[in-house]
């Protein structure tokens, strides 16, 4: 099946999460990625030629009176950098809330989360009850290599303590140059000494899908959010669970819950992989390069087998997508919650000195036309709130995702056996 590539320059489409539960597998921030090269604004006719002007000299001079004000009278000591960096952040940041500053780590963040790979050790992990668990060692990693498993308490790194208050401290050290030695002690609930594990750090693939074969031929896949190995990973994920079923699928539950967004592409992408044609998702911008449409192609993989999709209001930006492409175009029913309301693209514009900016370029529309931005979509199928459990805190809510205990999952399996018995029906009609 052929797939909709966009030119690859590094604008993206962001999520909304900040620190993901797989913490120390990826990153803290889920983006779209294409080249990383700054671009010329082409504006629009609707743009005055704005981009040609310059900044007028009196507010030039505005500016630089007050960083002399806060330089010279401020109460603490501040670098001309950190004034600078300051003045950046707080411009960026007061355009809308995707938008922002980002520093070197920051920026180096992006790239770990869109391409799916970092180097590491490979572990998969949550707080839980105040102490940080291992969820799952990923497969072939140095970390399931030598034995560290599901369920293990990671007490320091190094011999740095663990601190819940800064997991991103523990997440750094988790990193570094592949072949280099990092040392993590670890408790585990049947050996009464701490285990102490000498890994040798490597590439690591982080994959965003997981599938399960349920009763009936039914498959569930769920995506914890889009990177640029999301598409491939679900159609081996596809093709895993029609071989486990010995024939094809008799319908599917795609699970975007708790997805906060990622790599536009994929979005496109996934979408793609159950539609035989039509609009994917349109975008319209200043620039010229902000304004597009992007289509699917033909080949659904799932031969038109019912599909239920299930969202929920931590769903957003590439999700939203996804669930407003295949809504829109009646390929599958969206059950759950009210998802986020994310309808803005990002572009990452490298700076000098590797620093970057972020920056809101284009809102996105549905195949519809329809704007979700600060709305969200509506399921077709509502959850109320109060049939859902609460989870404990301290644990992860997507856990029990897949579960026999998931209550949103079974109301999907029900409206998903609907749409079978109502298929059924249909064909037999006279």
């Amino acid at each position: 099946m052929s797939r909709v590539v966009m030119p690859f320059r590094f604008a993206l489409i962001l999520g909304v999460g900040v620190i993901m539960g797989f913490g120390l597998s990826v990153g803290r921030t889920v983006q779209a990625q294409r080249e990383i090269e700054p671009p010329t604004a082409v504006m629009n006719d609707e743009s005055d030629n704005d981009g040609d002007k310059t900044v007028p000299w009196q507010d030039a001079r505005l500016l630089a009176e007050v960083l002399e004000h806060v330089r010279k009278e401020y109460v603490e000591n501040i670098s001309d950098q950190e004034l600078i960096e300051a003045a950046i952040r707080g411009m960026i940041a007061d355009l809308d809330a995707h938008s922002a500053y980002l520093d070197p780590q920051e920026f180096d963040e992006i790239r770990i989360s869109t391409t799916g790979e970092y180097s590491g050790v490979g572990i998969e992990v949550a707080l839980e009850n105040g102490v940080v668990k291992v969820v799952n060692p990923i497969e072939g990693t140095p970390a399931q290599k030598a034995g560290v498993l599901p369920g293990d308490t990671i007490l320091a790194v190094d011999d740095v303590p663990v601190s819940v208050e800064n997991l991103n401290d523990t997440i750094d050290r988790m990193r570094g140059k592949a072949g280099t030695a990092v040392k993590i002690s670890i408790a585990r609930a049947e050996v009464k000494d701490p285990l102490e594990f000498t890994l040798s750090r490597a590439a690591v693939q982080v994959h965003s899908v997981r599938d399960q074969l349920l009763d009936g031929g039914v498959g569930y896949v769920r995506i914890s959010h889009f990177s640029e190995t999301t598409t491939s990973d679900l159609e081996r994920s596809l093709a895993s669970l029609k071989k486990k079923n010995g024939a094809a699928l008799s319908g599917l539950v795609l699970d975007l819950r708790n997805n906060p967004g990622g790599v536009l592409e994929a979005a496109v992408g996934v979408s793609d992989v159950f539609l035989e044609d039509g609009v994917i998702v349109t975008a319209n911008g200043r620039a010229a390069d902000a304004r597009f449409e992007m289509d699917a192609h033909p080949g659904d993989t799932l031969e038109g087998a019912p599909m239920v999709v299930l969202v929920n209001g931590s769903s957003a930006s590439a999700s939203e997508i996804v669930a407003g492409a295949l809504q829109d175009h009646r390929r599958a029913t969206l059950v759950g919650r009210q998802t986020y309301g994310k309808g803005s693209v990002q572009t990452v514009l490298p700076l000098s000195d590797g620093h970057a900016i972020k920056l809101t370029t284009s809102k996105y529309f549905t195949p519809s036309g329809a704007s979700i931005h600060e709305k969200g979509i509506k399921p077709d199928v509502m959850v109320n709130e109060n049939d859902v459990p609460k989870p404990k805190d301290g644990v992860d809510v997507t856990e029990s995702y897949g579960s026999k205990e998931d209550v949103e999952l079974q109301l999907a399996l029900s409206t998903l056996q609907q749409k079978a018995l109502g298929a059924i029906r249909q064909s037999r009609a006279p």
